[in-house]
């Protein structure tokens, strides 16, 4: 077999333990159990292993970094998705989590998978270390910071599960509105700083392939409003006590803004990373 097939049958393989692991969650978030929460987490780390290899293998086989093409994009997006919910999951066991991320890389490997594979961007402008890091940087942050999206959506359900005074559905299967917003915070300052330092070794990169660290290209732009919009949520938590709701408000909207900067962005307007998404 040739690397492209052992290759593929690894992104098909961790495709379908990701599947398997969704369902695990959904089952879970009804039953309770902490059996099943235990399976789905190894599935998804699994998943996660598989996914590793088919990049790897596809690295070999291109010599470049897989970010040809939407298909590959995306591929990357959703294992830094399941790597960064893997390390938050140690680091708070936050079980629940796994019931926003897991659909989500689900959705993002059937597109990738169902999107075309041609290498359409140019090779010799994927190679070398500047855009390796601003690549690992960029994806990582933003997956932290997609994390960050769930746990408001989470904290907005507790909090009017709480304020409804029935004690549903959510209620019992949530944790307290205090260790959300904590956890929720902690997602950003890692996101945000990764963010940060991804966006830096970008313009560098740019300048070393286009000749100039900024061009008010599109991706550029929308970048940098992404970075302030994230930025002005983190001096408000620490100025104005931009806490709970406002935070989780907020952490969903830069998440949306970051999903039209990375597709919205390259169909709707242009730019130097549309080669990336065609």
């Amino acid at each position: 077999m040739t690397l492209k097939t052992i290759a593929d049958l690894f992104f098909i393989g961790s495709t379908i333990l990701y599947i398997i692991s969704m369902i695990s969650y959904i089952f879970y978030l009804f039953m309770q159990k902490h059996t099943i929460e235990q399976k789905a987490f190894a599935l998804i780390s699994f998943g996660f292993i598989f996914h590793v290899l088919s990049i790897c293998l596809g690295v070999l086989k291109t010599g470049s970094l897989p970010v040809h093409n939407l298909s590959e994009s995306l591929s990357i997006t959703g294992l830094a998705l399941a790597g960064v919910f893997i390390g938050f999951k140690y680091k708070f066991n936050l079980k629940i989590l796994g019931i926003f991320v897991s659909p989500l890389i689900v959705i993002i490997m059937i597109a990738a998978f169902s999107l075309p594979k041609t290498l359409l961007a140019e090779v010799s402008i994927l190679k070398g270390f500047w855009l390796i890091l601003h690549i690992f940087l960029i994806f990582t942050g933003e997956a932290a910071l997609g994390l960050a999206c769930g746990i408001g959506i989470l904290y907005l359900l507790q909090e009017k599960a709480i304020k409804n005074k029935k004690r549903g559905f959510f209620y019992k299967r949530l944790p307290s509105l205090d260790f959300l917003d904590s956890s929720g915070y902690s997602c950003i300052i890692i996101g945000f700083t990764l963010l940060t330092a991804g966006l830096i070794t970008g313009l560098i990169y740019a300048k070393l392939i286009w000749g100039q660290f900024w061009s008010w290209d599109p991706k550029e732009i929308w970048s940098a409003l992404t970075w302030f919009l994230y930025a002005a949520l983190l001096h408000g938590r620490l100025t104005t006590g931009w806490q709970g709701k406002k935070s989780a408000i907020i952490a969903i909207l830069g998440f949306i803004v970051i999903i039209f900067t990375f597709l919205g962005v390259n169909f709707l307007i242009g730019g130097h990373h549309q080669v990336f998404t065609k």
